[in-house]
């Protein structure tokens, strides 16, 4: 992979901004170069922009060195960034497999990028011919939803790792719900392939979706890249903060996924056993697919009970269906009554 070819030109020639907290990193001394309040409230102090501590927390539960580690404040900043890295607007696209995060496209749309959307299959797995034929020299970034959003399902690895060979540009797999079935995950490809961005999130498993925390595991020239074109302090103190605090109690993390994993499970079979449901798909996820026979229906019913779910019916491939998100035992319950004394 030639990176150089792939990048816009302006951002490779670009100078990043220099901050404070760039020329000098270390934590001691006096510091009289910010132009901070001096006085102490816990928060006068610029955030950390390389957000080392954090980065090296993260390396050590994934498994990969710090400097194959980005941070974002959310995956949304990943996914802009990313756009903007390699897309020159009103020239350059991206693709996406729809149904798919619709986040993807709204990015583009911002940076006057064409999105190319070429069509999982009937079971939501990619089709690597259809997506080489799709593809042209203007295709920079393909995005792959892995656990799929909103469809549930993981990605079949054969058919992934074909498209990664084929695909001439970046391929970004988007494991927002991979703590959901960590088994799964492709990040430890990303040391084989230079062209790989993995993102994962704190928003789901890790509880965190207020702080806005996104990570991206990648090449060190692409990671090199991100930070080169990202605002240096957007990522707070105290999010960095509560990211450690969080790793620190990777317990908890663990004990609510296998809580929600047990309530899935209870959830899919109660729903199967409901005379409106006609397909309840497989989950990977905190959520699931369900195909019933009023979408709109049932989904104003449960607005009435006041339990808000999806309605995904005006998604490629959804038709009929509602998207579920797996919640406490009390308000699973609360769900399914709801919908047998409708």
């Amino acid at each position: 992979m030639n990176l150089e070819k792939l990048v816009r030109p302006n951002i490779w020639r670009l100078t990043p901004y220099s901050s404070a907290r760039h020329d000098f990193e270390g934590t001691g001394g006096i510091h009289l170069d910010a132009n901070e309040n001096p006085y102490e409230t816990g928060l006068n102090r610029y955030p950390d922009p390389h957000h080392g501590l954090v980065r090296e927390k993260i390396a050590a539960i994934k498994g990969v060195p710090p400097e194959f580690i980005a941070l974002g404040n959310g995956s949304d900043e990943i996914i802009d960034l990313l756009i903007r890295i390699f897309c020159q607007p009103g020239i350059d696209q991206i693709m996406t497999l729809d149904p798919t995060y619709g986040m993807y496209r709204v990015a583009a749309d911002i940076c006057d990028v064409q999105t190319v959307a070429v069509s999982l299959d009937t079971e939501y797995q990619p089709v690597p011919e259809a997506i080489a034929k799709a593809t042209t020299p203007h295709t920079k970034l393909l995005f792959l939803c892995h656990p799929n959003n909103p469809t549930a399902n993981a990605l079949d690895q054969n058919l992934v790792h074909r498209i990664v060979e084929a695909f001439p540009g970046i391929v970004v797999i988007d494991e927002a719900y991979i703590d959901f079935c960590p088994d799964k995950t492709f990040v430890p490809w990303i040391k084989r392939y230079p062209n790989l961005v993995i993102m994962q999130t704190f928003s789901k498993a890790w509880g965190l979706a207020g702080i806005r925390l996104g990570m991206a595991f990648s090449s060190p020239e692409i990671i090199k890249l991100i930070y080169k074109v990202k605002p240096p302090y957007n990522i707070s103190t105290y999010t960095q903060e509560q990211a450690l605090q969080s790793i620190r109690n990777k317990n908890q993390k663990d004990w609510w996924v296998q809580k929600i994993l047990d309530q899935r499970q209870w959830l899919t079979v109660e729903l199967e056993k409901l005379p409106m449901v006609e397909r309840v798909y497989p989950s990977d996820t905190n959520f699931i697919l369900v195909r019933v026979d009023d979408a709109k229906k049932w989904y104003d019913h449960l607005r009435q009970e006041g339990i808000i779910i999806r309605n995904r019916s005006n998604v490629h491939l959804c038709d009929g269906c509602l998207r579920i998100t797996v919640g406490t035992a009390l308000e699973n319950d609360a769900l399914i009554q709801a919908l047998k004394n409708a």
